[in-house]
């Protein structure tokens, strides 16, 4: 399922760079993909976050706190910038909800992601 609510909190499933139906970007940072196109994937990742947030919550007026977002990038050997990439995702959710997008988070390097695709990002949220 894209969100699952748990008492208080929203959930989100991983969520890739996908628009339209179809994956914007493909490929590992570091190799075929720029540390700008990453953090565009990243935040692509978080607007589908938001519509899944929304799906389950009917309205994003209800979010009182980002609590946590998790980044997974598909690295080439070498490519360390990780945070820089998952800064995508971190940036948009702080000027959509102002303080209360602040948050805890990993972004965490790895080998391959579904698809393809070079960013994952998942949310978890407090909401009323």
């Amino acid at each position: 399922v894209p969100a699952l609510v748990a008492g208080e909190m929203a959930f989100t499933s991983g969520q890739l760079p996908v628009a339209g139906g179809a994956l914007k970007f493909k490929g590992k940072l570091g190799r075929e993909i720029s540390l700008e196109d990453g953090y565009q994937a990243a935040r692509l990742c978080a607007v589908n976050c938001l519509g899944a947030l929304a799906g389950v919550l009917g309205s994003l007026d209800r979010v009182e706190q980002i609590v946590k977002v998790t980044g997974f990038v598909a690295s080439a050997e070498g490519f360390t910038e990780q945070p820089k990439v998952v800064n995508g995702a971190s940036e948009l959710l702080e000027a959509v909800f102002g303080e209360k997008g602040k948050h805890a988070r990993s972004a965490v390097g790895v080998a391959e992601l579904p698809l393809g695709a070079p960013v994952e990002v998942e949310i978890i949220a407090r909401f009323r």
